[in-house]
């Protein structure tokens, strides 16, 4: 990353200081997937499983991105482990895009 983001600057600095908020982990990572990023970007999808482990949009952002990556098996991981957290929450949404998204690994 060549120039942080003030947005990306913004949201560590709110990690730093103690967030639990699972929606600032999320946005950090997708801050770092739209400065190019994706390493790092799957990385910090992967702190918000552990952190947040019931928080279902990492779920599907994290399969799409590995997808980007060319990372078939971990984006079918992370993408069935979506649709179990999505179906325990009862969200149909979700599991509708998630399901739509493993369909596209055959």
């Amino acid at each position: 990353m060549t120039q942080p983001n003030k947005r990306l600057l913004m949201l560590e600095a709110m990690i730093a200081k103690g967030s639990d908020d699972p929606f600032v982990y999320y946005a950090r990572a997708l801050e770092l997937r739209g400065a190019g990023e994706l390493d790092q970007a799957l990385q910090a999808l992967a702190e918000v499983r552990t952190r947040f482990a019931n928080y279902v949009p990492s779920y599907l952002a994290a399969g799409q991105l590995a997808i980007e990556l060319g990372q078939t098996e971990p984006a079918r991981e992370w993408l069935t482990r979506g649709l179990e957290v999505a179906r325990a929450q009862g969200d149909e949404h979700a599991r509708s895009e998630l399901q739509e998204a493993l369909d596209t690994l055959g």
